[in-house]
């Protein structure tokens, strides 16, 4: 306690120490009373303080308050608490854990969460936290040399691909792609299917010549267009698309095919790793890996080698993917942590059979919560066109912005959290990842039914 509150208040030309039991009594008095926060301050400061010296006490009781909620929040529950009464599973209950159905930072898997618990403090005996060694070190060469392995692994990438651990996310590779793969003249041609994509096109007009092959946007992005409404530019350097649209719910199925000489590259930050994906049909391959994969603060970018050292002489260091290539991700210092918790969670994956195991997994939860919203007869409406429904970003609407909102909060009060849709659609979405189990989907399927029950009667 001492380290979180010390603070010392002048007063009179003094400086005074508030005695940590009067500071430990304040804690208490706001943990259990109705104190308002200008009468803990009087019991800090006297009569005809400064409002310099207020202003200072105000300070240390607002610590306080934050010390007094951090305690609350990461105290372990009585087993009164703990037992559920709203159907949460018995080890998710005992957690304390809910079931998040966020875009983004996401929920990752019990098991890795709970290893990388465990290598916080004490590496694997090294006597250093994950979060210290050196990236230099061979401590963490072995977390980055491994989780590029069993990477590879996952996605069967060829030999002839790069595998680079970026920072600055999926969005910075917007300008790095035409940055690294054009010259200003080059057309481009961006197939344009819901937010990220159009933000993919937007920045491209710095770089090269984009053109839009095509665009849902007068449909409000709520389908994928054919073979024949795609208008690619012959001899376009590249055509960029979107594989799932975290926004708008919409997911290719198949890729679109593109001429012999143009490379196809996919943002597939929404559904890395969700299922199988022939890396050899792109030239570039790269998304974000705060879905599927791990912590935020990591983009992967696979991209094959040919397609290194073209940058143009502008590109900054930093969006050079050669320079990054030749350094092994290591050219500065890389987010070491993220990468260590995706090379975990890369094990799980495969210690779960793999893309092909994990793909038929997400297809029964995406199955039954779809099933759940095109048989309640128009009370939960998904505008997406069936054949391109993302199976890890499910939006659906009620009949009016008032009956979603009760909805959003009367899950959050049985344990389901995050399940507002984009500030810029509204409604409802249920983002279900990889490591969203099927028992949360199920719960929030039994909700959405018995809330129907209960508004209809």
């Amino acid at each position: 306690m001492e380290g979180v509150l010390a603070m010392r208040i002048e007063q009179g030309g003094a400086v005074m120490a508030p005695p940590h039991q009067v500071v430990a009594q304040r804690i208490q008095q706001l943990a259990s009373s109705s104190q308002s926060r200008t009468q803990l301050v009087s019991g800090f400061v006297g009569k005809g303080v400064t409002n310099l010296q207020r202003k200072k006490a105000a300070h240390l009781v607002r610590r306080a308050e934050t010390y007094s909620l951090s305690a609350r929040c990461t105290a372990t529950a009585p087993p009164s608490v703990q037992k559920s009464q709203d159907g949460l599973s018995n080890e998710i209950a005992t957690d304390g854990r809910v079931f998040n159905f966020a875009a983004g930072p996401a929920t990752l898997p019990a098991k890795v969460l709970k290893e990388a618990q465990a290598d916080l403090f004490n590496w694997k005996g090294s006597g250093m936290s994950i979060m210290e060694v050196s990236h230099r070190g061979k401590e963490f060469l072995s977390i980055i040399q491994k989780a590029e392995a069993d990477f590879r692994e996952l996605l069967k990438i060829p030999e002839n691909y790069e595998v680079l651990f970026l920072q600055g996310g999926a969005t910075t590779q917007f300008s790095a792609i035409p940055l690294n793969l054009c010259k200003p003249d080059d057309v481009v041609d961006f197939i344009v299917s819901g937010s990220w994509s159009d933000k993919a096109y937007k920045e491209a007009q710095k770089y090269c010549k984009p053109n839009l092959a095509w665009s849902g946007k007068s449909e409000k992005y709520t389908r994928l267009p054919t073979e024949s409404e795609i208008k690619l530019t012959p001899g376009a350097k590249y055509v960029h698309i979107c594989a799932n649209e975290t926004i708008h719910g919409v997911e290719f199925k198949e890729y679109p095919k593109v001429g012999e000489d143009t490379i196809l590259v996919a943002d597939v930050s929404s559904n890395f790793c969700s299922k199988p994906i022939d890396v050899s049909k792109f030239g570039i391959i790269y998304g974000g890996v705060q879905k599927n994969i791990g912590p935020a603060g990591v983009a992967i970018v696979i991209i094959r080698k040919d397609l290194l050292g073209n940058a143009q002489p502008q590109t900054p260091v930093m969006l050079d993917y050669k320079i990054h290539a030749d350094n092994n991700s290591l050219y500065n210092t890389p987010p070491c942590f993220t990468i260590y918790v995706c090379g975990l969670v890369f094990a799980d994956l495969l210690a779960q059979g793999g893309l092909e195991a994990v793909e038929k997994n997400n297809i029964e939860k995406a199955d039954i919560l779809y099933d759940a919203i095109d048989s309640s007869n128009g009370f939960f409406n998904c505008p997406v066109e069936k054949s391109v429904r993302s199976c890890m970003n499910v939006p659906f609407t009620m009949a009016t912005p008032d009956l979603e909102a009760a909805f959003i909060k009367e899950a959050a009060a049985n344990g389901m959290v995050q399940l507002k849709g984009h500030r810029s659609v509204g409604g409802v979405r249920a983002s279900i990842y990889n490591a969203m189990p099927k028992a949360g989907v199920e719960k929030l399927v039994s909700l959405m039914k018995s809330f129907q029950a209960k508004q209809s009667s």
